[in-house]
């Protein structure tokens, strides 16, 4: 019986043992919640980084323009002011940060046209022909789309 209960106690302890192994499994379920909270994060982030000074643009029909490269951003708020980015520029300067804002080849580069739709029409027609006097060939006038109003919704 000695030997019986010796064998029994090593059978033990290999089931012990067994236990102890470590799991090399992944637990996949903590990475995926992690995830799922960065995607709704950027998700709601994205809209909010718009382009500065905030300006409320006409309401048009118009689609949605494809472009590879970052834009080049002025904006002309109600009072006529004109910015680029966050910064106000003087109007003889204008020209000169759109370029050094667009960097190597800036004329190349799409310039977007944000205008509120309360500034004076004068102050955008300035702004446009300024810049294509100055060599640049592709502005875009910046609007909302009138989905909303059309719609009801």
């Amino acid at each position: 019986m000695a030997m019986g209960g010796a064998a029994g106690e090593t059978r033990g302890r290999g089931r012990r043992r067994s236990r102890k192994r470590p799991l090399s499994e992944i637990n996949v379920t903590p990475l995926v919640d992690v995830m799922l909270v960065l995607l709704i994060i950027f998700m709601i982030s994205a809209p909010l980084l718009t382009v500065g000074v905030p300006v409320e643009l006409p309401k048009t029909e118009a689609s949605a323009v494809d472009t590879n490269d970052k834009p080049i951003a002025v904006t002309i708020d109600k009072d006529g002011s004109i910015f680029i980015g966050e910064s106000e520029v003087r109007w003889e300067q204008l020209a000169i940060r759109v370029a050094e804002e667009g960097g190597e080849k800036a004329r190349e580069k799409a310039v977007f046209i944000r205008a509120d739709g309360r500034a004076p029409y004068q102050a955008v027609a300035r702004v446009m022909a300024r810049l294509s006097a100055s060599g640049f060939t592709k502005l875009n006038l910046i609007t909302d789309t009138a989905a909303d109003e059309t719609t009801g919704g």
